[in-house]
């Protein structure tokens, strides 16, 4: 607070050393003056109103002013971008089905729908770099050019096109793929194509008739061959070290015939062709008629979810398991899936599941390895409960599991076989040791 003070304030060294106020000085009594009766002219009037004007305009013109000078303060506007576009949503179409075809109607109603896939590859050998083709098939999905195939069709490609019956080429883009299916999905900028009808291959039986369209080698372009299911639900281990449930076929599948569909006999893709069995030694006899195709059923849910959003959706539990080899069962240890590495805040981290712990049981159900697991998993849904007897040093707990859903890119390095994100194999060898479970 400031304090005005009226008067003075004088400092008298008296020699002691104190200071002491001056009395102030005496005044005549105050007479108020008389006032007088003025009278105000006209001139005085008109000068003040000058005076008002002047100011006031000046007023109103330097606001003026600084509101035109200002105005970004009062109609700033600052803009977001927000996505717009239409999202690809697949509809389904009934098609009667009921009536048994011939091998040769089959390949007239669909050899339409196959294609063939050439892509180029480019590999880099210290510092050089290499460019070479590979070839497969593939089948139409939708008449605006959505096309599925084998991920290892076009693992690795630069440029994939696509080769249609009626000898039209295409430049094509990949849309998703899900390597542990080993599926992929690319689109060409087409309209008015003929696709496929879709089966239902748990409707399969052994001894059913199939046949296959496709490119074998790569040059004997939109061949058909035919024969039987030999076997469902056949688990394969691919060179790539991935498990998988096929439908075997004594259809002659060969190289460039990957990616192509296989049909059963009112004319619905049941299967997708992705492998054969051969001897790795050019010694040994040469094996014939053992083809395999993935599960219509398997991937259906699959393609429509990397068509439609871009993404793959896959339940987890959030493991990564081993078996436990004979060896290490001589030691005492169950037979199981070994958890081998688990995921920082999965469903298996939350319920309580440790490293080196074996899951011998699922439901009160023995498993008698990784792959056992790993079905079991692949079956479930979201929100459902896994009761798991876990043998965990000496000792056998009951842990409950929810399994929860897991959503990843179908572009970005979609290996849902990682091991650092959800369950999976992880067999190459025997890992387990049983000194580390017990004294690690």
């Amino acid at each position: 607070m400031n304090e005005n003070y009226n008067g003075s304030f004088n400092e008298n060294n008296q020699g002691n050393g104190q200071y002491a106020w001056q009395a102030p000085t005496e005044q005549p009594p105050y007479t108020p003056p008389v006032k007088k009766d003025r009278k105000i002219g006209i001139g005085a009037i008109i000068a003040v109103a000058l005076c008002c004007s002047i100011i006031g305009a000046t007023l109103g013109v330097g606001g003026t002013l600084f509101l035109s000078r200002n105005t970004s303060l009062f109609n700033k506007v600052s803009f977001i971008n927000e996505g717009d576009r239409n999202n690809t949503v697949l509809d389904v179409n009934k098609i009667d089905t009921s009536k048994v075809m011939t091998p040769a109607e089959i390949y007239a109603a669909n050899v339409n729908s196959t294609v063939g896939i050439t892509t180029s590859v480019t590999t880099n050998y210290f510092g050089y770099q290499t460019t070479s083709a590979a070839s497969g098939s593939g089948f139409i999905l939708t008449n605006d050019g959505y096309i599925v195939t084998n991920h290892h069709v076009i693992e690795g490609a630069n440029a994939i096109k696509v080769t249609t019956f009626s000898g039209q080429s295409y430049d094509a883009t990949l849309i998703g793929y899900d390597q542990s299916n080993d599926l992929a999905v690319i689109k060409i900028e087409a309209t008015d194509l003929k696709g496929v009808v879709l089966g239902d291959s748990d409707n399969m039986n052994v001894g059913d008739s199939v046949v296959a369209i496709g490119n074998p080698l790569g040059e004997l372009t939109f061949s058909l061959t035919s024969g039987t299911v030999s076997a469902l639900d056949r688990e394969v281990t691919m060179s790539n070290g991935i498990s998988m449930d096929l439908i075997q076929t004594d259809c002659a599948i060969n190289s460039g015939n990957s990616g192509g569909a296989l049909f059963n006999m009112y004319g619905e893709v049941i299967g997708i062709t992705n492998a054969k069995y051969s001897s790795g030694n050019s010694s040994e006899a040469s094996i014939d008629n053992i083809g395999f195709a993935i599960p219509m059923n398997n991937v259906k849910e699959l393609i429509k979810s990397i068509v439609e959003t871009g993404y793959i959706e896959k339940p987890y539990i959030g493991v990564s398991v081993a078996d436990v080899g004979s060896e290490n069962q001589n030691y005492g240890i169950p037979k199981g899936a070994a958890v081998r590495t688990v995921t920082e805040g999965g469903p298996a981290a939350k319920a309580g599941i440790k490293v080196n712990d074996i899951i011998t049981k699922v439901n009160g159900n023995n498993i008698s390895g990784s792959d056992d697991l790993k079905d079991i998993v692949a079956d479930a849904s979201a929100g459902d409960t896994l009761t798991l007897a876990v043998y965990r040093q000496g000792q056998t707990l009951e842990i409950k599991v929810t399994v929860e859903v897991q959503r990843q890119s179908a572009l970005a390095g979609a290996n849902a076989n990682s091991n650092e994100n959800q369950q999976g194999n992880d067999n190459q060898g025997s890992f387990f040791n049983p000194f580390e479970h017990f004294f690690g």
